[in-house]
């Protein structure tokens, strides 16, 4: 049939794309949240927000196994509180999964210019969005095998880098300054501390592609969790136990223009940036980075799919290609906005419009869950949330307040987002009439 997705992956693959949409969060974008923070302040916010996503993968994996479909949050908001919620969960989602990319091919730009300096950033920013596309659009297999060996990459730097860092941590540098801004910086550096693990939900967007996807979603989301979990820990402290948190904050390590390349900056304090393990570093550093952007392309193409299968955008968004049974047309549509994102150079502010999105999601699927276990209890659940209601209540308590506190931390990108929703909203009431 070519009106169906191609069902290849694997639990493997499933792990890997899981840390593939996640991994970029580990190279860069984090340490920002120690100007907010400090040591103290960004560590309570990761803590509460690894918390979060803990119990969140355990939440989402019932709803993944249950209802098994691309659409994501779209399908279980669309089970258990009716359409006009799930289209609104299905808006947040494809906030999240077309805003998230265009700042990290951003950053692969960056990259590239670092080596490259005649190569401009904003045109291989394009030119990767095109790249990853058609790699997309070609087949599930393909893309899929290419994440499992970039994301193998992207783990294997990050392990290499905390071998060289860890027998260089200071104590003293990293208690220093734990709180610049007293505990409030720990509710500025939750956006951040969410950039660790955003995209983990991309997961769910692929169960129409998975072999066996009511028994290995919840595989491929356990394993993926705890190997974040534990990246997470690793980079974040000894990264910062070499020199302190500013000397990976700051180009000059002490205040100033801000950087985004955190572990190039602890590593220079080792081995100097002319070290061939300073080079290694900055040029394998370009995997994580690939592995999260192709992922999270991925992962929107479905999202975006299922979203025009539903008639909740243009139908033809929902249609199959019928030579290698992928969604191209969604693909497309949101390679294009992903570009036109780009051309507003405002990649922090993409950033934070991205994490509104992942907010949204997580507290409307925790919603949809406890709902679904209301009312349908007969419906089939391979896999069960443990601790339950504990675990999908606090992603509730958590997700909300950190809801919250980016509306009060980010007021303008909050009403460009609330802007977004109300539009679109008004737009489906009028076109689904």
């Amino acid at each position: 049939m070519t009106n169906t997705l191609k069902k290849t992956l694997t639990p493997f693959s499933l792990w890997a794309l899981g840390v593939g949409y996640v991994i970029s969060g580990m190279y860069f974008g984090w340490n920002l949240g120690l100007e907010k923070g400090g040591t103290l302040g960004m560590a309570l916010a990761t803590l509460i927000v690894m918390l979060m996503y803990i119990a969140f993968t355990f939440s989402y994996s019932e709803l993944a196994c249950a209802i098994p479909k691309a659409g994501g949050v779209f399908d279980y908001a669309g089970a258990a509180l009716g359409k006009d919620i799930a289209f609104l969960a299905g808006i947040a989602q494809t906030v999240e999964f077309v805003f998230a990319p265009p700042a990290i091919a951003f950053a692969i730009g960056a990259y590239f210019n670092a080596f490259f300096p005649e190569a401009p950033i904003l045109q291989t920013a394009i030119i990767a969005y095109v790249l990853f596309t058609t790699l997309n659009i070609i087949g599930i297999k393909a893309a899929a095998t290419f994440e499992l060996v970039i994301t193998i990459l992207a783990v294997s730097e990050l392990l290499i880098f905390v071998g060289i860092a860890a027998p260089h941590f200071n104590a003293a540098g990293f208690v220093q300054n734990p709180l610049p801004h007293n505990w409030s910086g720990a509710f500025a550096a939750i956006p951040f501390a969410i950039w660790f693990f955003l995209g983990i939900e991309g997961i769910a967007n692929v169960a129409e592609e998975t072999k066996n996807p009511q028994r290995d979603i919840k595989k491929g989301f356990g394993w993926a969790i705890l190997t974040l979990v534990m990246l997470c820990v690793l980079v974040f402290v000894s990264s910062v136990g070499v020199a302190g948190w500013e000397a990976i904050v700051f180009r000059n390590g002490v205040n100033g223009e801000t950087s985004d390349s955190p572990l190039p900056l602890a590593l220079s304090h080792i081995t100097g940036d002319n070290h061939i393990l300073y080079h290694l570093l900055i040029t394998v550093g370009l995997f994580g980075l690939v592995a999260s952007f192709h992922g999270l392309i991925l992962a929107a193409g479905r999202s975006t799919y299922e979203m025009g299968k539903a008639n909740n955008f243009p139908p033809f968004l929902g249609k199959i290609s019928s030579k290698y049974r992928t969604p191209s047309y969604a693909l497309i549509l949101n390679m294009i906005l992903g570009i036109l994102a780009l051309l507003s150079g405002k990649t922090a502010e993409i950033i934070t419009l991205s994490v509104f999105g992942a907010l949204t999601l997580y507290v409307v699927s925790m919603i949809a869950l406890i709902k679904l276990r209301r009312v349908q209890p007969e419906l089939y659940r391979p896999f069960r949330v443990p601790l339950y209601p504990i675990f999908p209540l606090m992603v509730l308590v958590i997700g909300g307040i950190s809801l919250l506190a980016m509306f009060v931390y980010n007021v303008k990108i909050g009403l460009v987002y609330l802007l977004i929703m109300l539009l679109s909203y008004a737009l489906f009431k009028v076109f689904k009439k």
